[in-house]
């Protein structure tokens, strides 16, 4: 993967910031600049990686993944599995909350609960996961047993993305996994404002919450009770700068130690600069579109037969031939990039090992437009949030030119990520950019989540917005992930891949770089998630 970057001298440059110094970095704040800025502090507000990134700060969970996304115990030290439905997690011992009450298998219990009694959660985050609980037991303080409605291969990894709460927040009896009997609260539950204005951010994670402000800064002191191993940053404070060249400006000028995503067409900037270093990680983020594939009338589309285009696969798959993959990649990512062929870097759980390569070819979208009855095309609208993704308004930007070029006249709606994850959840959108990097480090990530048809439960389908319909499809994913065995499991993941790809509901772009700059006195891991953290960075020896 990265071949371009390999080329370029990208990867692997946390070299440059390995003994340029012999100055340790400041022990006391390390300041990290962020380009795109969370938008809570409530763990179970937005399953979106600047939020979990954020939070994962503040909040544990029973596991926890490293820089290449591999499983480590945190909260829970070793679980098992029956072969079938039940899991068994052991809990770590001697564990506090940062006020001082104890870590217990009730807090699991209640943060369960809470993540299906959350009115305030966008698009049900983190539901997907809990939904699937037919029961959760406390035999005792220190054990969790989780019985799930359908076999989860894959619950270990999942459950980790759940920020653990103290059940001291809210008013309660005893509490148990009954969110139809509101699992023994007795109080209200918490809302994200609970969390953002501090009252509620209690964790067992290294850092706590000093102040958040949004638009300003979010401020962090280490938390002195942390079971594991002390940060050595007495405080983080972070920096929403959503523009890249203020970013370095800011990272060259001192008032940065760390920034996020500079662009990588600077990075020659300070290549050469002892007083710096960076650091280009690939990741499993893929950035692609969804279309509105099932309404006969889409807010965003105009045709001259008065019917929605994106309906016919034609139309969909001449929209992807206009695309030049490689063209955004090499200019608009600067290399720091790779064009995607599938929904997760091939090599990876359940891909394809050689997927058909979506090329650019304007004459033959052309035809498929005539073939689908649209000659003369028709109009559009694409959707793009402005301060999420690596360029991501420049990139729909590029599109819009690409498949105007084949009669598409394409127009942009560029909008700040606050306004458009809320209205693309609401179905308001016709075609909306998106960005997934997977959780588990395999194929059913995506699948289960963007294409699959929403099942009751709400652990499959709950972002397919566009009403992507494939029975074919649908039986392989359903069936892939409730299949422990891991060969048969990745043989049902490659045909589900296969099945979606082939009806353009979904067009990849891209896999983008996690890339991160920093004064040279410091020690930067990327991680493959794209997640910043201030775990991540060490004083440089």
């Amino acid at each position: 993967m990265y071949k371009k970057m390999l080329v370029a001298g990208l990867l692997g440059t946390t070299l440059l910031s390995s003994a340029l110094l012999s100055s340790a970095a400041s022990a006391e704040t390390l300041r990290i600049a962020l380009g795109s800025e969370p938008t809570a502090i409530d763990p179970h507000y937005h399953d979106l990686t600047p939020n979990n990134a954020l939070t994962k700060h503040i909040f544990d969970g029973l596991t926890n993944q490293d820089e290449k996304q591999n499983v480590h115990p945190a909260l829970a030290t070793s679980w098992e599995n029956d072969g079938a439905n039940t899991w068994t997690f052991k809990l770590r011992e001697g564990v506090t909350f940062s006020d001082g009450s104890p870590f217990t298998a009730d807090d699991v219990v209640f943060t369960f609960c809470r993540t299906l009694k959350n009115e305030t959660a966008i698009a049900g985050s983190f539901a997907d996961i809990t939904a699937n609980f037919e029961s959760v037991e406390a035999p005792d303080a220190q054990t969790l047993v989780i019985k799930t409605k359908a076999p989860e291969p894959l619950l270990p990894t999942f459950i980790g993305t759940v920020g653990i709460l103290s059940s001291s927040i809210v008013k309660h009896d005893k509490i148990s996994f009954a969110p139809e009997q509101n699992c023994g609260v007795t109080g209200a539950w918490p809302v994200v404002g609970d969390f953002n204005d501090g009252k509620l951010a209690i964790g067992t994670g290294p850092y706590k919450l000093k102040s958040y402000v949004r638009g300003s800064a979010i401020d962090l002191e280490r938390n002195d009770k942390y079971w594991g191993d002390a940060e050595p940053w007495e405080s983080v404070r972070f920096l929403p700068v959503p523009n890249a060249g203020p970013r370095l400006a800011g990272l060259l000028a001192g008032d940065y130690d760390i920034i996020e995503n500079p662009a990588a067409r600077d990075l020659s900037r300070i290549k050469d600069d002892k007083r710096f270093g960076y650091t280009v990680t690939p990741s499993t983020r893929v950035i692609y579109y969804q279309l509105d594939v099932a309404r006969d009338e889409s807010p965003y589309v105009k045709a001259t037969d008065g019917k929605n285009p994106l309906k016919d696969v034609r139309v969909r798959e001449a929209m992807s031939l206009a695309i030049d993959r490689n063209a955004i990649v090499s200019r608009l990512m600067d290399g720091a990039a790779e064009p995607a062929y599938q929904f997760l870097p091939t090599g990876m759980f359940g891909t394809l090992p050689n997927p058909q390569e979506l090329r650019y070819d304007p004459a033959a979208a052309k035809k498929l437009l005539a073939e689908a009855g649209y000659p003369d095309g028709f109009q559009l609208t694409l959707s793009t949030t402005n301060d999420r993704y690596i360029n991501d308004s420049q990139i729909t930007q590029a599109v819009a030119q690409y498949l105007t070029q084949i009669g598409i006249k394409s127009d942009v709606d560029a909008m700040t990520r606050a306004i458009y994850f809320p209205r693309r959840s609401k179905k308001e959108l016709s075609v909306a950019i998106g960005g997934w990097g997977s959780t588990s480090g395999e194929a059913s990530s995506f699948l289960r989540q963007w294409p699959a048809k929403p099942n009751e439960e709400g652990t499959l389908g709950g972002s397919n917005y566009g009403g992507y319909s494939n029975p074919a499809f649908d039986k392989l994913i359903y069936e892939a992930v409730a299949t422990m065995d891991d060969n048969k499991r990745s043989e049902l993941l490659q045909q589900a891949q296969t099945e979606v790809m082939k009806d353009y509901a979904f067009i990849p772009l891209h896999f983008e770089a996690g890339i991160w700059a920093h004064k040279a006195n410091v020690a930067y891991t990327g991680r493959s998630d794209q997640f910043t953290l201030a775990m991540s960075a060490k004083p440089a020896k």
